[in-house]
Protein backbone atom coordinates (compact mmCIF):
# COMPACT_ATOMS: atom_id res chain seq x y z
CA UNK A 1 0.00 0.00 0.00
CA UNK A 2 1.11 3.11 -1.18
CA UNK A 3 1.85 5.70 2.19
CA UNK A 4 -0.91 9.08 1.44
CA UNK A 5 0.84 12.42 -0.05
CA UNK A 6 -1.31 14.72 0.89
CA UNK A 7 -0.64 15.29 4.80
CA UNK A 8 2.48 17.73 5.33
CA UNK A 9 5.31 15.74 6.71
CA UNK A 10 7.07 16.27 10.35
CA UNK A 11 10.21 16.96 11.72
CA UNK A 12 10.82 14.95 14.81
CA UNK A 13 8.92 17.02 17.27
CA UNK A 14 5.70 16.69 15.18
CA UNK A 15 5.87 20.51 13.77
CA UNK A 16 4.69 20.40 10.34
CA UNK A 17 7.51 20.79 7.69
CA UNK A 18 7.12 23.83 5.15
CA UNK A 19 6.06 23.22 1.28
CA UNK A 20 5.43 19.59 2.17
CA UNK A 21 1.23 19.84 2.16
CA UNK A 22 -1.29 18.72 -0.17
CA UNK A 23 0.23 18.13 -4.11
CA UNK A 24 -0.69 20.52 -6.74
CA UNK A 25 0.55 23.69 -5.05
CA UNK A 26 3.36 24.30 -6.73
CA UNK A 27 7.26 23.07 -6.72
CA UNK A 28 8.13 22.50 -3.41
CA UNK A 29 11.82 21.17 -1.99
CA UNK A 30 11.45 20.51 1.57
CA UNK A 31 13.90 17.93 3.66
CA UNK A 32 12.48 15.97 6.06
CA UNK A 33 14.33 13.57 8.91
CA UNK A 34 11.13 11.67 9.05
CA UNK A 35 11.06 8.37 9.97
CA UNK A 36 8.98 6.07 7.84
CA UNK A 37 7.90 2.31 8.75
CA UNK A 38 10.72 -0.14 7.82
CA UNK A 39 12.67 2.25 6.31
CA UNK A 40 14.85 4.00 8.96
CA UNK A 41 15.05 7.19 8.38
CA UNK A 42 14.01 9.17 5.22
CA UNK A 43 14.75 12.62 3.78
CA UNK A 44 11.37 13.69 1.29
CA UNK A 45 11.76 15.85 -1.98
CA UNK A 46 8.59 17.08 -3.52
CA UNK A 47 7.85 18.42 -7.34
CA UNK A 48 5.78 19.64 -9.61
CA UNK A 49 6.81 19.12 -12.93
CA UNK A 50 4.47 20.37 -15.74
CA UNK A 51 5.65 18.07 -19.11
CA UNK A 52 7.50 14.95 -20.31
CA UNK A 53 10.04 17.54 -21.13
CA UNK A 54 10.60 18.62 -17.30
CA UNK A 55 10.03 15.32 -16.28
CA UNK A 56 13.27 14.30 -18.53
CA UNK A 57 14.87 17.59 -17.40
CA UNK A 58 14.34 15.72 -13.84
CA UNK A 59 16.24 13.09 -14.26
CA UNK A 60 18.71 15.04 -15.80
CA UNK A 61 19.34 16.74 -12.58
CA UNK A 62 18.84 13.51 -10.61
CA UNK A 63 22.19 11.32 -12.63
CA UNK A 64 23.97 14.75 -10.96
CA UNK A 65 23.83 13.38 -7.79
CA UNK A 66 23.92 9.84 -8.53
CA UNK A 67 26.97 7.51 -7.97
CA UNK A 68 27.67 3.80 -8.26
CA UNK A 69 26.10 1.49 -5.75
CA UNK A 70 22.41 3.64 -6.17
CA UNK A 71 19.16 2.02 -5.60
CA UNK A 72 16.55 3.74 -7.69
CA UNK A 73 13.26 2.37 -7.20
CA UNK A 74 10.45 4.15 -9.76
CA UNK A 75 6.62 3.39 -8.92
CA UNK A 76 3.72 5.18 -10.54
CA UNK A 77 1.06 3.68 -12.65
CA UNK A 78 1.37 2.91 -16.75
CA UNK A 79 1.88 6.29 -18.20
CA UNK A 80 3.05 8.48 -15.40
CA UNK A 81 6.33 8.99 -16.90
CA UNK A 82 8.75 6.66 -14.66
CA UNK A 83 10.47 5.49 -18.78
CA UNK A 84 10.79 9.53 -19.33
CA UNK A 85 12.90 10.22 -16.11
CA UNK A 86 14.82 7.21 -16.79
CA UNK A 87 15.54 8.98 -19.90
CA UNK A 88 16.77 12.05 -18.71
CA UNK A 89 18.92 9.48 -16.35
CA UNK A 90 20.56 7.92 -19.21
CA UNK A 91 21.01 11.50 -20.60
CA UNK A 92 22.50 12.82 -17.22
CA UNK A 93 24.60 10.01 -16.94
CA UNK A 94 25.94 9.94 -20.67
CA UNK A 95 25.08 5.99 -21.31
CA UNK A 96 25.05 4.41 -24.69
CA UNK A 97 21.52 3.32 -26.30
CA UNK A 98 18.37 4.68 -26.19
CA UNK A 99 16.43 4.12 -22.59
CA UNK A 100 12.88 2.48 -23.25
CA UNK A 101 10.52 0.37 -21.33
CA UNK A 102 12.39 -2.57 -21.09
CA UNK A 103 9.04 -4.32 -20.26
CA UNK A 104 9.70 -6.97 -22.81
CA UNK A 105 13.09 -7.84 -22.11
CA UNK A 106 12.85 -6.80 -18.20
CA UNK A 107 16.38 -5.44 -18.02
CA UNK A 108 18.61 -3.59 -20.34
CA UNK A 109 22.00 -2.54 -19.29
CA UNK A 110 23.45 0.78 -20.98
CA UNK A 111 27.23 1.67 -20.80
CA UNK A 112 28.51 4.76 -20.11
CA UNK A 113 30.22 6.64 -22.84
CA UNK A 114 31.77 8.94 -20.45
CA UNK A 115 33.92 6.75 -17.69
CA UNK A 116 30.71 6.86 -15.73
CA UNK A 117 28.66 3.86 -14.57
CA UNK A 118 26.34 1.86 -16.58
CA UNK A 119 22.77 2.29 -16.41
CA UNK A 120 20.97 -0.78 -15.96
CA UNK A 121 17.28 -0.03 -16.43
CA UNK A 122 14.81 -2.67 -14.74
CA UNK A 123 11.06 -3.17 -15.77
CA UNK A 124 9.97 -5.89 -12.35
CA UNK A 125 5.70 -5.46 -13.58
CA UNK A 126 5.69 -8.80 -14.21
CA UNK A 127 8.29 -10.29 -11.72
CA UNK A 128 5.27 -11.37 -9.08
CA UNK A 129 7.69 -12.69 -6.44
CA UNK A 130 10.22 -10.75 -4.62
CA UNK A 131 14.39 -11.36 -5.09
CA UNK A 132 14.06 -14.81 -5.32
CA UNK A 133 12.62 -14.36 -8.45
CA UNK A 134 14.99 -11.62 -9.48
CA UNK A 135 18.28 -13.66 -8.54
CA UNK A 136 18.44 -14.28 -12.93
CA UNK A 137 18.77 -10.76 -13.36
CA UNK A 138 22.34 -10.66 -11.00
CA UNK A 139 21.00 -6.92 -10.03
CA UNK A 140 23.10 -7.69 -6.40
CA UNK A 141 26.58 -7.99 -8.96
CA UNK A 142 25.55 -5.48 -11.04
CA UNK A 143 24.87 -2.95 -8.10
CA UNK A 144 27.93 -2.13 -6.72
CA UNK A 145 29.66 -0.56 -10.68
CA UNK A 146 26.35 0.63 -12.00
CA UNK A 147 22.96 3.09 -11.21
CA UNK A 148 20.15 0.23 -10.97
CA UNK A 149 17.10 2.23 -11.97
CA UNK A 150 14.01 -0.41 -11.08
CA UNK A 151 10.48 0.59 -12.58
CA UNK A 152 7.38 -1.29 -10.26
CA UNK A 153 9.89 -2.38 -7.86
CA UNK A 154 7.94 -1.85 -4.83
CA UNK A 155 8.56 -5.30 -1.85
CA UNK A 156 11.01 -6.72 -4.81
CA UNK A 157 13.92 -5.41 -4.59
CA UNK A 158 14.60 -3.24 -1.16
CA UNK A 159 16.65 -6.08 0.18
CA UNK A 160 19.46 -5.01 -2.51
CA UNK A 161 20.74 -1.91 -0.69
CA UNK A 162 19.41 -0.38 2.63
CA UNK A 163 20.09 2.73 0.89
CA UNK A 164 18.18 3.49 -1.83
CA UNK A 165 16.17 6.67 -3.90
CA UNK A 166 12.34 6.41 -4.04
CA UNK A 167 10.58 7.86 -6.53
CA UNK A 168 6.56 8.11 -6.97
CA UNK A 169 5.59 9.96 -9.53
CA UNK A 170 1.42 10.80 -9.03
CA UNK A 171 -0.35 11.93 -12.36
CA UNK A 172 -3.54 14.36 -12.19
CA UNK A 173 -6.41 12.93 -11.90
CA UNK A 174 -9.79 13.49 -13.91
CA UNK A 175 -8.06 15.07 -17.26
CA UNK A 176 -6.23 12.45 -18.66
CA UNK A 177 -4.59 14.78 -20.48
CA UNK A 178 -3.17 16.86 -18.20
CA UNK A 179 0.84 16.31 -18.19
CA UNK A 180 1.35 17.83 -14.64
CA UNK A 181 2.71 15.00 -12.14
CA UNK A 182 3.61 15.18 -8.45
CA UNK A 183 6.89 13.65 -7.97
CA UNK A 184 7.89 12.40 -4.67
CA UNK A 185 11.74 11.50 -4.24
CA UNK A 186 12.12 9.28 -0.91
CA UNK A 187 15.34 9.08 0.32
CA UNK A 188 16.26 6.33 2.56
CA UNK A 189 19.35 5.50 4.43
CA UNK A 190 22.73 7.74 5.15
CA UNK A 191 23.70 7.91 1.54
CA UNK A 192 20.53 10.26 0.61
CA UNK A 193 20.52 12.15 4.13
CA UNK A 194 21.71 15.27 1.89
CA UNK A 195 19.07 15.61 -0.94
CA UNK A 196 17.68 18.30 -0.64
CA UNK A 197 21.05 19.98 -0.76
CA UNK A 198 22.22 17.56 -3.82
CA UNK A 199 19.15 18.69 -5.98
CA UNK A 200 19.10 22.23 -4.95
Amino acid sequence: MEAPHSSPAVDSTGTPVPGTGTPGTGPSVPGTGTSVPGTGTAVTVTLTVESPEQMQDLGRRLARVLAPGDLVMLTGELGAGKTTLTRGLGEGLGVRGAVTSPTFVIARVHPSLVQGPALVHVDAYRLGGGLDEMEDLDLDVSLPESVVVVEWGDGKVEELSEDRLRVLIDRATGDTDDERREVTLMGIGPRWAGLRDELA
